[in-house]
């Protein structure tokens, strides 16, 4: 899959105690276009919609959405794990064409 880079937003702590839950919210900019909206010369503008995230911890998946043209633009999703061990989380945002942004956060754990 290509991966493009696309702003993203990540909110999570750094650190936390082992067994301890840890809210991660995360938001990705994206015009989400359904495909039924035209443009000023009347056009019907591409439908372009984030179809999916997936959300890994130190290699597990932890959290997975799918998305649907009823998704408003710049999608945010929250959602608590449980901090097990220090690891990667990696955020993979895939579109309707394939294409993928990703964004990586390390969480250290006590």
């Amino acid at each position: 899959m290509p991966d493009m880079k696309r702003p993203t937003r990540i909110s999570m702590p750094k650190t936390a105690t082992r067994g301890v839950i840890i809210d991660i919210k995360t938001l990705i900019q994206h015009d989400m276009e359904t495909g039924y909206r035209r443009d000023s010369a009347g056009k019907i503008v591409p439908r372009d919609i984030i179809a999916g995230l997936t959300v890994t911890y130190d290699g597990a998946e932890i959290f997975s959405a799918e998305m649907f043209t009823g998704v408003s633009a710049n999608p945010y999703i929250a959602f608590t794990t449980i901090a097990t061990t220090t690891g990667d989380l990696v955020f993979a945002w895939t579109d309707l064409a394939g294409v993928t942004t990703t964004e990586t956060r390390t969480l250290t754990v006590t």
